[in-house]
């Protein structure tokens, strides 16, 4: 432009270094470290996808934060997409394939000059392809990058060359032939679109690059939007054109052996992507909403079964007593907490610790979400009949040593779970319950007799997960000494020579976190607990006992992690109850 430096010549006073465009400009502003905008960039070229893209997709750097730090460090006008009418917009300027491609918009033309609206404005490539097939000269102006992805859906274009410019790989589902065989060939064909498959692609690679765990594709009456879970947190990812929510819905179907046809009641399956020598499992859930169905996709990471018990986050005495009941050879151990809590996860390094050649290990799940190498894992099948209660009575007629039930729901499952514990096997399970102590009483208010219980139940273990802090931007904070007290810890804990932490947020983390850590609450059954029980106690009899035996509950754990520098106060607060 007129007055201002054009892209090159602004970009040539920037250090150079092994990156290039976006990239070194946020190096040079101090957004990100060289390090990982070298591996964004590595990625980027790895799946052929745009830096910019990989760099939202991550959560490196948020969409207006990078639109005003290219503007500034370009000198290059900014725009607030969300002000433009797209029916104002010039149309068919430039073809569909190209705005696609390049992820530009046509804001205006004034004589020879073509106001073009774009994220990344050291693409130099577009300018040139642009240029050529225009015979105009491109000007940028600086867009966000969310804004714009908006933008290009709303001016009209199809829902495949809305996403046609997305990512491609050498990627390959595990798709079996009978499925294929169900479908028509045009179901198949239509499921088969090559701008979908791409697109969903895209998401899984982008999600597993990010740690997420989870993907929602969530289709509401004006717009459809994808989410990823990371750490904990559900963010908004990408909000794709509407019209492809049902071709997204059926290809995602067929490669998880689901029935594309119905859509009115829930389903539930697998998938599996390949790419390299690496496999990944995924598990899908479909849910009818009332503008579609909803689907939620969770990544089955098999490390996350081999981390080992010392990087789940036990302290030493709650590591020692779990240690100490899974060596028992026989008996109950429960561990309790909310869905996405990482019960299955203490399950399987339980399992792992255990798992040995002299040793017969059994699971039923619903579904086994990791294959375990050396345990023999039985998936729940309702519709054939063989639910929780069928499989343990199997279990008993093969000589088990160890079993994992994966939940129990209902009274005939405790109650064959718990004459197994009485008979010379270690039986692991999960509940639903918030606590350790109100374990006992939910398998009481399922009708389990009390003496079974204080006979069969060794340990019982309540969990949370925290978001983590980031070591590299994490910083002290001050608090109020009366604030500390309310939220739990003692005069004994705030004369110690600590500090609290507080997220603050880089390159390298999402706003201040990264990973999460465990808390828990590891509560044995003493003799005392035993004739509580027996004696029909209430939770709150059973907890206070428990605190006699040193036992901390969740909120204690908690703040035991912050003054740990682990996690803040804030998300302790946000995860346990007083």
């Amino acid at each position: 432009m007129q007055g201002r430096l054009t892209t090159l010549d602004t970009l040539a006073e920037i250090p150079q270094s092994t990156l290039s465009g976006v990239a070194r400009v946020l190096v040079h502003a101090g957004k990100l470290n060289a390090k990982t905008a070298d591996a964004l960039v590595k990625s980027a070229t790895e799946r052929k996808s745009s830096f910019v893209s990989a760099l939202i997709a991550a959560g490196s750097v948020s969409a207006a934060d990078l639109a005003h730090t290219l503007s500034g460090a370009l000198a290059l006008p900014l725009l607030d997409l969300s002000t433009i009418e797209a029916e104002r917009l010039p149309r068919n300027v430039i073809d569909n394939k190209l705005v696609n491609q390049y992820q530009v918009v046509v804001l205006g033309k004034r004589g020879n000059r073509l106001f073009i609206g774009g994220a990344d404005p050291t693409d130099q490539e577009a300018v040139e392809r642009i240029k050529f097939a225009t015979q105009l000269s491109p000007e940028w102006v600086i867009v966000e990058y969310d804004k714009l992805a908006k933008l290009l859906a709303a001016t009209g274009t199809s829902a495949s060359d809305a996403i046609e410019s997305l990512a491609e790989g050498d990627f390959d589902f595990d798709v079996t032939d009978e499925t294929a065989e169900q479908e028509s060939a045009e179901t198949v064909a239509e499921v088969e679109d090559a701008p979908v498959v791409r697109f969903l692609q895209k998401m899984l690679i982008d999600a597993i690059n990010a740690r997420a765990s989870d993907l929602h594709f969530e289709p509401y009456e004006y717009n459809y939007r994808v989410r990823f879970r990371v750490d904990g947190e559900l963010r908004e990812i990408t909000q794709p054109p509407i019209a492809i929510k049902d071709k997204l819905a059926s290809r995602i179907k067929v490669i998880s052996r689901l029935d594309i046809a119905e859509k009115r009641v829930p389903q539930d399956g697998r998938m599996k992507l390949k790419f390299g020598n690496r496999a990944i499992d995924f598990r899908v859930s479909t849910l009818p909403t009332l503008f579609g169905e909803k689907i939620v996709i969770r990544i089955l990471d098999p490390s996350s079964a081999k981390l080992g018990i010392d990087a789940l986050g036990y302290e030493k005495i709650e590591k020692d007593r779990l240690l100490k009941a899974i060596q028992r050879p026989y008996g109950m151990i429960l561990v309790t907490g909310p869905t996405g809590s990482g019960k299955t996860v203490s399950l399987y390094t339980c399992l792992n610790l255990l798992n040995q050649p002299g040793v017969n290990i059994s699971t039923v799940e619903d579904p086994a979400e990791i294959n375990l190498p050396g345990i023999n894992q039985v998936n729940v099948n309702d519709k054939a009949g063989l639910n929780f209660a069928v499989a343990l009575k199997a279990f008993l007629r093969q000589d088990p040593d160890i079993i994992m039930v994966g939940e129990i729901r209902d009274l005939e499952t405790a109650d064959i779970a718990i004459k197994a514990a009485q008979t010379g096997h270690l039986v692991m399970s999960t509940l639903h319950t918030n606590d350790a102590p109100t374990t006992l009483t939910r398998l009481l208010n399922m009708g389990v007799m009390p003496f079974n219980i204080a006979s069969s139940v060794l340990l019982i273990t309540a969990q949370r997960l925290a978001r983590r802090l980031c070591e590299t931007c994490k910083s002290p904070v001050e608090y109020p000494r009366e604030a500390l007290k309310r939220a739990g810890f003692t005069d004994t804990d705030l004369d110690g020579n600590w500090k609290p932490y507080k997220a603050v947020g880089c390159s390298a983390c999402n706003n201040g976190y990264k990973g999460r850590v465990g808390i828990y609450q590891v509560m044995p059954i003493s003799e005392e607990v035993q004739r509580l029980i027996l004696a029909n106690g209430s939770a709150l009899d059973l907890a206070q006992q428990a605190a006699k035996e040193g036992v901390r509950d969740l909120r204690q754990s908690g703040l035991a992690k912050v003054r740990a520098g682990a996690t803040t106060l804030e998300e302790v607060i946000s995860v346990t109850n007083e």
